[in-house]
């Protein structure tokens, strides 16, 4: 953040600075044109004009080095469209003011007031601006792979093509041997640095066409105002001190190593471009070659393919050290490469110590992992604060959706890991956890049958759980049963009486399946047991089981359910509803069966004292031979070989068909419906039922 809030500021006080440079250029440039035309003098000096100059060119190029995105955090084409653009806003205002003196004409106001003085400054600022950003962009493209060589080359470029600037302050200015042992210098290492195109290899045959219309947008740019200001030297010698910029090292350099490169990257896109295709179809080739490397069997151990893995990481991105560490089914282990073991340990809690801005790249190698673990690896950046290591690639290795330790690649160069060698490190890592697995799953096949008694104790349990039978009353008669879709589920169901008159139903249905939701379904169970005893109203038992279980089950869990207190000496049903099914109820005197759709949230859904606002108690009165029916989703919505929903009207005409039997009949009987509808195939989640019949 401190880094952050200096970036801006520097920002900030350079183009103040250019504004202030370029402001004092033109005033001392118009005060003393205006003291010469009335033969007075004007009482600046020439090195005020020097003093502007040096300020605005050096304010300009402070600020587009710090605006300037860096290649590996920057699509290509992005950047070459941010060049476009500069370039095409100042050959447009520059058009704009030729258009505007064409208009004027050889009129009054030219002659008599310098006008083409200021606007000669106007175009020159714009074009300082788009020569000193195009510089700019094209150093994070010539950096795009640096080296410690390239590094030193182009800092020896930058920093004296800075110095040039103040060539315009000796008294040598004019004499073009010294202006070209000035130039040529320049111009050389710029030609040099030229030759560094590897960027243009990534980009692929749609990108290099936009590069050419780019590139030939830009040179036509510069050549228009190299034009523009030789055209205008004859009619502003008399009115403006053209040698300062005649004679500048610093711009001509600029320009020219701006030109060429433009020039260099040109050619070689239009020579690339016929291998583009073929290039793009032998990447794909390589893709399909390690996706099916994926699909196969390594015949190496846990411990090879990890060393395998250090080295050919290393040697594919040019690492100058490394190491994994995995911590893995118990086991610790720490591979190293050009390192040892102490200095990793050093190097580790550096890394966890450290909160500075990073430049440790920590990349998502698998999108599959669980929502914890993808958080867990959200890491921010930190600087290694140690001079041989400037660029740290850390990448997780995953096996089974669980990250069981780290590759770590040091360079000695500042961001020394582009967008391509992540890729290609992600790869290999991606192998790797692949082969892993391959290796591991031998050994899970010999513990397959232990895990298979395990659940078969698991269901056992998982039974317990429930009601052995149902609770027998002279009043009303209750039938239940529930199956899981796998060894242990989540629906839930169970009972308790309060004293001779009073009981209290309730079932439920645990979002997930397997493990995960038989455990929340026995937190049900103890928080239902623990609250039934308060013989509580329905609304305030679910505002308190929410609360119990919001703080001991995972946030995105969640249980609906239905809760019924049955008074059987007032013969009333009062009951809510937590985002469950509708209840199915059948009318003996009507002889008619509806649902009932009280409103109601599942228990965690909202964690905290607003739940109750949303649940709707409601209350009935029964009478005989009336039928409730609570049941979990897992029916509605057990399907055929059709892909058609057994559905609310199905069980509703089952209960209409069997109104005269018993709740042990009714039972039956849906169960029999069901399997038939669904072809006597297993059901893909898990469904339960509680009928309940007053007698």
């Amino acid at each position: 953040m401190v880094k952050l809030n200096f970036h801006k500021n520097i920002i900030r006080l350079s183009l103040f600075l250019g504004i202030v440079g370029w402001v004092g250029l033109v005033s001392v440039s118009l005060l003393t044109q205006f003291a010469q035309s009335h033969n007075v003098p004007s009482g600046f000096r020439s090195e005020f004009a020097h003093i502007f100059l040096t300020l605005f060119l050096l304010s300009v190029a402070v600020y587009y080095r710090f605006v300037t995105g860096r290649a590996e955090r920057v699509n290509f084409i992005d950047l070459l469209w941010r060049v476009f653009a500069t370039g095409l806003f100042a050959t447009t205002i520059s058009l704009t003011i030729l258009l505007f003196n064409q208009l004027l004409g050889e009129g009054t106001l030219v002659s008599k007031i310098p006008l083409q003085s200021f606007f000669f400054y106007v175009r020159f600022a714009l074009f300082s601006a788009f020569i000193i950003s195009t510089f700019m962009v094209w150093k994070q493209l010539i950096l795009y792979q640096k080296s410690k060589r390239l590094i030193l080359l182009w800092q020896l470029f930058e920093y004296s093509l800075l110095a040039s600037i103040v060539f315009i302050f000796f008294p040598t200015q004019g004499n073009w041997s010294i202006f070209l042992f000035v130039l040529l210098p320049l111009l050389l290492l710029g030609l040099i640095l030229s030759v560094n195109l590897k960027w243009i290899a990534y980009l692929d045959f749609r990108q290099k066409w936009k590069s050419i219309s780019i590139m030939l947008a830009i040179i036509v740019f510069i050549i228009y105002y190299i034009q523009e200001i030789n055209g205008q030297r004859e009619n502003l010698e008399d009115l403006i001190d053209l040698e300062i910029f005649i004679f500048n090292p610093f711009i001509i350099a600029t320009t020219g190593f701006v030109l060429i490169y433009s020039t260099f990257s040109l050619l070689v896109i239009i020579f690339n471009l016929p291998t583009s295709s073929v290039f793009e179809q032998k990447l794909e080739e390589i893709i399909n070659f390690q996706r099916l490397g994926q699909s196969s069997q390594s015949e190496y151990n846990s411990a090879q393919i990890y060393n395998i893995l250090l080295e050919s990481a290393a040697k594919a991105v040019i690492a100058d050290a490394g190491w994994i560490e995995v911590y893995h089914n118990g086991e610790e282990r720490l591979l190293v490469k050009n390192i040892s073991k102490e200095k990793v340990e050093i190097l580790k809690k550096r890394l966890q110590a450290n909160t500075d801005q990073p430049e440790i790249i920590n990349p998502l190698p698998r999108p599959r992992l669980q929502r914890q673990d993808f958080e867990q690896r959200q890491r921010k950046h930190r600087i290694l604060k140690l001079p041989e290591y400037r660029s740290v690639l850390w990448i997780p290795l995953v096996v089974k959706n669980a990250i069981v330790g780290n590759l770590v690649l040091m360079k000695g160069v500042s961001d020394g890991f582009n967008k391509e060698m992540i890729s290609i490190i992600t790869t290999f890592a991606s192998q790797t956890s692949i082969s892993v697995e391959n290796f591991e799953l031998m050994n899970e096949t010999l513990a397959n049958e232990r895990y298979q008694e395990e659940l078969k104790i698991a269901n056992r349990v998982h039974r317990s759980l429930l009601p052995d039978k149902p609770i027998t009353n002279e009043a009303f008669d209750i039938s239940a049963f529930s199956e899981s879709a796998d060894q242990v589920g989540g629906d839930y169901y169970d009972q308790y009486q309060i004293d001779d008159h009073k009981f209290i139903i309730i079932i439920g249905d645990v979002s997930g399946k397997g493990t995960s939701a038989a455990f929340n379904m026995s937190q049900m169970k103890g928080v239902f047991h623990s609250l039934a005893q308060l013989d509580l109203p329905p609304n305030k038992f679910l505002a308190y089981a929410n609360n119990a279980l919001g703080r001991c089950m995972e946030k995105t869990s969640f249980i609906t359910a239905s809760f019924f207190v049955l008074d059987t000496q007032k013969r009333t049903l009062c009951f809510a509803r937590a985002g469950h099914t509708p209840t199915l109820y059948y009318n003996y005197e009507t002889k008619q069966a509806c649902y009932l759709e009280t409103r109601g949230l599942g228990l965690g859904i909202i964690r905290n004292e607003k739940f109750d606002q949303y649940i709707e108690v409601s209350e009935r009165h029964y009478q005989s031979g009336d039928i409730v029916v609570l049941y979990t989703d897992g029916i509605t919505e057990a399907t055929n070989q059709d892909n058609e929903e057994f559905g609310y009207d199905r069980l509703k005409d089952v209960i209409l068909k069997n109104t005269n039997e018993s709740s042990q009949v009714l039972q039956k009987k849906l169960i029999e419906e069901l399997h038939a509808f669904c072809n006597h195939q297993p059901l893909n989640d898990d469904y339960t039922a509680l009928i309940m019949k007053f007698t």
